[in-house]
């Protein structure tokens, strides 16, 4: 359903709305720039709306998954106290994906910038108008959109990370920060000099019959670089000296994931049913 004559003429103000995610970079990277760029873009060729404001989820390094709920968003929370707060009338993105990745999440957001009063634009589409029952078509071919949107993008996730464990199997560089001893260079693993050497000197002290802790004292008193230039540690030698320690130490690491995170989604929940 087009808008209202009054509606399409009506001067709003707007809170641009930008995110960057690492999967985001990795599948289109759309950039902060290039996101602002189309939404004022957008702006000018109607001619008529205020941009108030500009927010921004995640950065060009770490990112911001757009599968994150909208509490856990800082840069949207601020957009909704700028409506709330009825200094912007309304948000607007340079699509849905950027608000959202997750059909769920997508709705969860329209439908909070709606019950603020507020209203939804992309760049790519114009007004998204409140769902109106009178009009069920309107709901149904956004949120398709939205499902043939998500697919797409779980589809080319799904290639990148075939292809990450493909290369990894045939024993190239796949992903992740390089092990000691080595760096990552055009997509390959190379030799790192220094680190080679501190791992020749590690295993010929091993020879003379030390031990782990007396290992990492030696090569602290000798000054010969860490990873990250710190001092060594009896854990880490022993990481480096043995490959079933360091099976051992990565697969700690990934239940440790696994707790955090199932801690997050424990604690997100018991919020949820404490603030019903």
């Amino acid at each position: 359903m087009a808008p209202s004559t009054s509606q399409a003429r009506k001067r709003l103000r707007l809170v641009i709305c930008r995110r960057v995610s690492t999967a985001g970079q990795a599948i289109d990277g759309y950039g902060l720039e290039s996101q602002e760029r189309d939404c004022r873009k957008w702006n000018t060729s109607i001619g008529h709306h205020q941009i108030v404001h500009v927010i921004t989820d995640g950065d060009e390094k770490g990112g911001k998954t757009g599968k994150s709920t909208i509490d856990e968003r800082d840069g949207l929370m601020e957009a909704m106290e700028w409506i709330r707060s009825a200094r912007a009338d309304g948000i607007l993105a340079p699509n849905l994906d950027r608000l959202a990745r997750e059909l769920t999440v997508q709705e969860a957001v329209l439908s909070y910038v709606w019950a603020l009063g507020g209203h939804v634009f992309t760049a790519d589409h114009g007004e998204h108008l409140e769902d109106d029952e009178t009009d069920p078509m309107r709901t149904a071919m956004r949120q398709m959109r939205g499902v043939f949107a998500q697919l797409d993008r779980g589809l080319i996730r799904k290639r990148l990370r075939e292809g990450r464990e493909t290369k990894g199997d045939l024993g190239g560089y796949a992903y992740g920060a390089p092990r000691f001893g080595y760096r990552a260079e055009d997509n390959e693993l190379v030799p790192e000099p220094a680190e080679q050497d501190a791992l020749a000197r590690m295993r010929q002290l091993q020879g003379d019959g030390l031990g782990v802790r007396a290992i990492a004292r030696q090569l602290n008193a000798e000054g010969v670089p860490s990873k990250r230039g710190g001092l060594w540690h009896p854990t880490t030698v022993a990481r480096l000296l043995d490959e079933s320690t360091r099976a051992a130490a990565n697969e700690y690491s990934t239940r440790e994931r696994l707790r955090k995170k199932e801690e997050t989604r424990r604690t997100r929940a018991a919020k949820i049913l404490g603030s019903t």
